[in-house]
């Protein structure tokens, strides 16, 4: 860390270094929490999947609904989602096992380049 010249430059810069420790940590527990799921032999939704295969949690759940597009669910479960306010509503998740999921992601490729080599990449890791 360089050495800052007033107060105020160096408030922002320890600011900004804990704003990114606090993404890291979060990043890190949300993979292991996916790991942890994934690994109880249960169908998981195609997020927790990709999570735990390695891709971040943001990509993740961008790429999520195109992926399993067109892909029969081996199963479902309700879970709540919040809206404005303090209201909430009953959504269905798909959940896919294992085998499905590997099966999708062999195939899958987004049309940009870079998405595409991560996915790849994931493919050939599992």
């Amino acid at each position: 860390m360089q050495k800052c010249a007033t107060r105020r430059e160096r408030r922002a810069t320890r600011r900004t270094l804990r704003t990114a420790l606090r993404a890291r940590a979060a990043a890190h527990r949300a993979a292991q929490r996916a790991r942890r799921a994934v690994n109880t032999g249960h169908p998981q939704p195609v997020r927790t999947r990709l999570v735990a295969a390695g891709l971040d949690d943001a990509t993740a759940k961008r790429f999520a609904p195109a992926f399993s597009r067109g892909l029969t669910a081996d199963g479902a479960r309700t879970t709540t989602v919040k809206l404005k306010g303090r209201a909430r509503k009953a959504v269905q998740v798909k959940l896919y096992a294992a085998r499905t999921f590997t099966a999708r992601l062999a195939t899958y490729r987004p049309k940009n380049p870079v998405f595409a080599a991560r996915f790849e990449a994931l493919a050939v890791t599992l």
